[in-house]
C-alpha cells in the first residue's frame, strides 16, 4: 500500500480531496527525516524503506494539526491542546534514527 494511502486509511479519508495536502505533508516529512539522517551520515541518499512507518505516523499528527500552525497551545471551552514542534515529532524515533546512522557507535576504519 502506498504511503499516502496508509495515511488516508489512518485518518479515515476515503476520497481524493485531501491528496494534494497529504502529498506536501509527506514530502516535507521525508525531507526533514532525510536531513536528520544525512546530518550524521553523508552517505545516506534515500530514506530506508523500513523507516516509512515514521513518515506515516508523523504525517497523521501533522495533518491533524492543520489550521493550528504557529500555535503552541490552544484552549476552547475547557478543552486544552499543546502542540509539539516539528523536531519533537521525531523524538520518539530518535533511537531508530541513531541506529540507522550509526550515531553513538565507534567505527574503526
Amino acid at each position: 500500500m502506498e504511503m499516502k494511502d496508509r495515511v488516508k486509511t489512518l485518518l479515515g479519508i476515503e476520497d481524493g480531496e485531501q491528496d494534494a495536502v497529504l502529498d506536501i505533508i509527506i514530502e516535507n516529512i521525508e525531507n526533514h527525516l532525510l536531513h536528520k539522517l544525512k546530518k550524521s551520515d553523508d552517505s545516506i541518499e534515500t530514506i530506508p524503506s523500513d523507516l516509512n512507518y515514521i513518515i506515516v505516523e508523523i504525517a497523521v499528527k501533522r495533518f491533524n494539526r492543520l489550521g493550528s500552525e504557529g500555535y503552541q497551545s490552544e484552549s476552547v471551552e475547557g478543552h486544552s491542546v499543546t502542540f509539539a514542534e516539528m523536531d519533537e515529532y521525531f523524538a520518539p524515533y530518535s533511537d531508530v534514527i541513531d541506529d540507522v546512522t550509526g550515531r553513538g557507535r565507534v567505527r574503526f576504519i
